[in-house]
């Protein structure tokens, strides 16, 4: 499958141990480009491995890498544009469905440029659990640090123009 802009796919992460962990419903492809992919959903359905489920709440805007050890979604809310970055695999497209694995650490963005690295202990714990390989535990730090370096130079996506130019496609797409 060729994916186009317009198209409707389902998103799924992983852990290490190849267990899926959650799946978000649909999200719709707003740009094809050679480094990355991105998508926008709204009110979604997102079901996480132990049958927990919940509708996102607010629009995102979502950036998957094809070499990067990350993906970012930036969140629209009424307060201001928050971030939350996984720090994960390079995504796969597997019969239309974006796939990838999420290794624990996450960077969370706010509206006033903090951040902050979440899930540190989860990290530790799925490392040592499902015995990440040296290089990943090397990969993920290098990636946690480039990510963090993006933000503080505001490198896209970190930054509104960005975030407002694909938020314009998606709601011209999605009619939202």
């Amino acid at each position: 499958m060729r994916l186009q802009i317009g198209d409707v796919i389902k998103i799924h992460c992983y852990k290490h141990n190849g267990m899926i962990y959650k799946t978000w419903e649909k999200a719709i492809v707003l740009d094809i480009n050679k480094d990355y992919l991105v998508l926008g959903n709204n009110n979604v359905l997102v079901t996480k491995k132990d049958g927990r489920s919940w509708h996102t709440k607010e629009p995102a805007i979502m950036f998957f890498y094809k070499d990067r050890w990350f993906n970012i979604i930036a969140q629209i809310k009424r307060n201001g544009l928050f971030y939350y970055c996984n720090i994960a695999s390079p995504y796969v497209i597997d019969n239309g469905v974006i796939k990838y694995i999420d290794y624990d650490l996450d960077l969370r963005v706010f509206p006033d440029g903090a951040f902050r690295v979440l899930d540190r202990n989860e990290y530790n714990y799925h490392k040592r659990l499902m015995k990440y390989p040296f290089e990943i535990n090397e990969i993920i730090k290098y990636e946690l640090t480039a990510l963090i370096n993006m933000k503080r130079n505001a490198v896209k996506p970190f930054n509104k123009e960005t975030v407002d130019y694909y938020y314009r496609i998606f709601r011209k797409i999605s009619n939202f």
